[in-house]
């Protein structure tokens, strides 16, 4: 085998993963050993949403993904312009979705 081989790594990718879970909110915990990351995907008007995904990673990983998605935030600026972010705190929950002010 060569050092090239070595240093290769085959990842697969099932059709089903492939598809994708969509997500439009990321809820962050941590311990000192573990960084929890749990997609949610949040629907307009209803009370109530579900988990579909959860993450588990080591500080360190957590750190690599962190500078992976500023390089790659940093490239799509670059080609499509400025991501808009209507929220100067950047962690606002949209729990209405601009819509009607819920009531309880």
């Amino acid at each position: 085998m060569s050092e090239e081989n070595k240093n290769q790594l085959n990842i697969e990718l099932s059709e089903e993963t492939a598809e994708g879970t969509y997500s439009n909110l990321a809820i962050i915990t941590h311990s000192p050993s573990e960084f929890v990351t749990d997609f949610v995907r949040v629907m307009p008007g209803m009370p109530k949403a579900r988990v579909h995904s959860r993450i588990i990673m080591t500080p360190q990983h957590a750190k690599r993904m962190m500078k992976a998605l500023q390089d790659n935030l940093q490239k799509y600026e670059s080609v499509h312009g400025p991501i808009k972010d209507d929220d100067p705190r950047g962690h606002a929950i949209p729990l209405n979705f601009g819509g009607p002010a819920t009531q309880a």
